[in-house]
């Protein structure tokens, strides 16, 4: 049995440096081949990383691949992943995972037929700090989780990215293109949503770009930049998110879950590392066991200072499950009950009603300190 899968990547945007730079620290996969919709977007991409640039096509029927990483806009996620299946490959997908249940199940229906796996990001939630945030949480340190907040707020994406307007269109959004991250954590740490209330507003219908290349030109906002949710999780925990691209500067923390025992203080989910912290009644932080966790060790610097930056192992922990034979972290039931809740908040902030998600799923197992040791090639870990 082979030892690692070829894998290919479509869509060449600013995300696949991270695949293709930080793919080498991981088991399971080898990166051959990238295709974009711009052809001299491929050509650099390969040049930068030693692989090979071929059109969606040529790449699909390479004997070498056998799964894709799907890095295209958020809009066409579900149609190429359908042309990945048919093709008889594999498939793991940036977030948002689609932009429907239907596409989901859809593409469930497709890969059963074929016996083909399904993933997606974000696996960010595999990261060092938020398994052991799961650790506490399965180990009763906090008690039982009652409720929580999260807090996703910034001023929006038009003031770096290149080409931001896709952010502001319908699949964009901060719940969308965020939530993910928020919402994934959430329900690897305390389960499945089984309703949610939410209220939704446009503040600026026009938003000016101030990056380059393209400052001063105008994008046309055509989905909720700013949504306040409510989320009933199956557990009864009642967790607050608030979710906005029109705040200049705030005071909150990513995420807090509040316990019958204590608090647990959890970093922003976007990221592998930070500090967790388990604070009891008296406000006194409580001691930590030692968790020496191969996701959460700084190696990349940042402006913050060094973080732990391991994007891609969730596509390795597929790869190698599916060579194991065993499940994925990064699964479609998993990705698709996000999405699910997703729609849902955006269909309540739209209609005001309370909404209750039509899927459900198995927390994805915990990646322990040796499960996460073993995933990375034995030079890095």
């Amino acid at each position: 049995m082979a030892k690692v899968l070829g894998v290919g990547i479509i869509g060449c945007g600013n995300i696949s440096t991270s695949y293709l730079r930080l793919a080498p620290l991981f088991k399971g996969i080898e990166m051959r081949a990238c295709a974009d919709i711009n052809p001299a977007a491929a050509e650099a991409r390969a040049a930068e990383y030693g692989i090979r640039a071929q059109g969606v096509e040529d790449m699909l029927a390479a004997d070498d691949i056998d799964m894709v990483v799907n890095l295209t806009v958020p809009a066409v996620h579900y149609a190429v992943s359908a042309q990945v299946l048919d093709a008889g490959k594999h498939v793991f997908s940036e977030k948002p995972f689609v932009l429907s249940v239907e596409e989901g199940r859809d593409l469930a229906e497709l890969a059963a037929k074929k016996r083909l796996r399904v993933g997606s990001a974000p696996d960010t939630f595999l990261g060092g700090a938020h398994q052991l945030a799961r650790h506490l949480v399965e180990t009763g340190a906090a008690g039982r989780i009652t409720g929580g907040t999260c807090h996703v707020l910034s001023p929006g994406m038009e003031h770096w990215h290149p080409n931001p307007d896709f952010f502001f269109k319908p699949g964009g959004g901060p719940i969308l293109d965020l939530g993910p991250y928020y919402i994934s954590n959430l329900v690897q740490l305390i389960g499945p949503v089984v309703r949610v209330a939410a209220m939704s507003a446009i503040p600026s219908p026009e938003r000016k770009i101030t990056s380059e290349p393209r400052h001063g030109e105008m994008i046309s906002v055509e989905t909720p930049t700013t949504v306040h949710a409510v989320l009933e999780f199956a557990n009864g925990a009642l967790v607050t998110l608030g979710a906005s691209w029109d705040v200049k500067t705030h005071g909150h923390r990513p995420m807090e879950l509040y316990g019958s025992e204590a608090s647990l203080v959890v970093p922003d989910p976007n990221f592998f590392g930070g500090k967790v912290e388990l604070v009891g009644q008296d406000g006194e932080a409580r001691d930590l066991p030692v968790w020496e966790h191969a996701l959460g060790v700084p190696n990349q610097k940042h402006s913050q200072g060094m973080m732990a930056n391991y994007r891609t192992a969730g596509l390795a922990d597929m790869a190698l499950a599916i060579l194991e034979n065993r499940p994925h972290r990064c699964s479609l039931e998993f990705a698709l009950h996000v999405v699910d809740v997703m729609t849902a908040i955006l269909r309540s902030g739209e209609s005001g009603a309370f909404i209750r998600p039509s899927t459900s799923c198995e927390q994805p197992t915990a990646l322990g300190i040796e499960e996460a040791a073993a995933l990375l090639n034995k030079k890095e870990a």
